[in-house]
């Protein structure tokens, strides 16, 4: 695919945050739009489908200038590979399935941003709070069940 091929808005993105339009920013902006929540390896595959021929240290390097420029969020669930999205500046949080490692986002649903006030501060400023939920998801909810029967 060329990069005229790529969307208008990564494209705009990328200029606003002061970094180069490239083909593999591009193709990483736009892959993960349709895939949140993909790790480094699944950006990279979705990447070289396509473009022809693309590093994995050149996924990770423009996975870590997005994240650095607020353009990509990247999430680390104990145990579990970073996870880069789209979404970013909005302070929603994560439901991340204990089986399949499938993860959704979901809204702060109590309070103001940060959604939480620790008991104690100890004097930082919170103006962010990164919460993770852990559970089953609804597909593997129900294969447990049909297992148990």
């Amino acid at each position: 695919m060329s990069i005229q091929g790529l969307s208008h808005d990564a494209r705009e993105r990328l200029r606003a945050v002061g970094l180069r339009v490239t083909a593999p920013r591009l193709a990483v902006l736009d892959w993960l739009s349709a895939h949140p929540h993909a790790t480094a390896d699944q950006v990279a595959a979705g990447v070289r489908e396509r473009l022809d021929s693309v590093s994995t240290q050149a996924i990770y390097d423009v996975l870590h200038a997005c994240a650095r420029a607020n353009l990509v969020r990247r999430i680390e669930p104990a145990g579990h590979p970073a996870r880069f999205e789209r979404r970013t500046g909005d302070n929603h949080h994560h439901l991340v399935c204990r089986n399949c490692h499938r993860t959704e986002d979901v809204d702060c649903v109590v309070g103001f941003a940060p959604c939480l006030e620790p008991a104690n501060e100890l004097g930082f400023v919170v103006d962010e709070a990164e919460v993770i939920f852990w559970g089953l998801c609804p597909d593997c909810t129900t294969a447990s069940a049909d297992h148990h029967d």
